[in-house]
């Protein structure tokens, strides 16, 4: 996610989806509990490393606004956005701190421009590779029983294939073609209307937008068969 223009009442939202998620999820508390934390490295790793994609793209293609801003790093406290967080730990997708970008600086801004939107989820497909290719390694250095039976074995294999559907999930969120997403970017870049009157219409309404098909489910319509198909050919790479 490129910019940030949620308001208060998208934030109101988020909390009702948020409640909401509590309520239908839990029926063992602790559980809960166990499962969210183990769920953390990848969500902080995910988000840390999507907006440092941003950043390093954008400076490296000539334009210092991230560095100056402290955000071409993978300290996670430089990318992480509270509430970004509490939403991906609750309700399943979520975003980071928008990394800033002054396009006027760019050499070829249109293709620049696209290569910067498209820098965070090439970087969480990238994680996604990363992390199934550890889970073999594990899988083959400590065996099947290791990962299912002893406790610890099952708390690291649990992590580390939550990581691997985290990055998935935030590489396919990102990418619906809706603002502030960078799916919006990478369309607006690629079609010329990037910066125009049309690209700003849109971008004006866009939270709303994106409100409304979470709501109406349209997004879990999207991600959940995409992270399927994405785990499918990793689940044949790990065993």
């Amino acid at each position: 996610m490129r910019k940030n223009n949620f308001d208060i009442t998208f934030i109101v939202i988020i909390v009702i989806l948020a409640m909401s998620s509590l309520r239908t999820g839990i029926s063992n508390p602790t559980e809960w509990l166990v499962d969210k934390m183990l769920l953390l490295p990848g969500i902080i790793i995910g988000l840390s490393f999507h907006e440092f994609g941003h950043a390093v793209v954008a400076y490296k293609l000539g334009d210092n606004t991230p560095k100056l801003q402290g955000r071409v790093t993978l300290n996670p406290m430089a990318h992480i956005d509270w509430m970004g967080l509490a939403a991906l730990f609750f309700c399943g997708f979520g975003w980071g701190q928008p990394v800033q970008i002054n396009p006027y600086n760019f050499n070829h801004r249109r293709r620049d421009e696209l290569f910067v939107a498209l820098a965070g989820v090439v970087m969480n497909l990238l994680l996604a590779i990363v992390f199934a290719v550890i889970a073999k390694v594990v899988l083959m250095a400590a065996g099947s029983e290791w990962v299912m039976y002893n406790t610890i074995g099952k708390g690291v294999w649990m992590i580390i294939i939550y990581a691997i559907q985290i990055n998935l999930v935030l590489m396919i969120f990102n990418l619906i073609p809706c603002p502030p997403l960078d799916g919006f970017n990478i369309i607006a870049n690629i079609f010329g209307f990037a910066g125009t009157q049309t690209y700003w219409n849109i971008y004006r309404y866009g939270s709303w937008i994106l409100v409304i098909i979470i709501v109406c489910g349209v997004t879990g319509m999207i991600i959940s068969p995409c992270v399927q198909f994405f785990m499918n050919i990793i689940w044949n790479i790990i065993i």
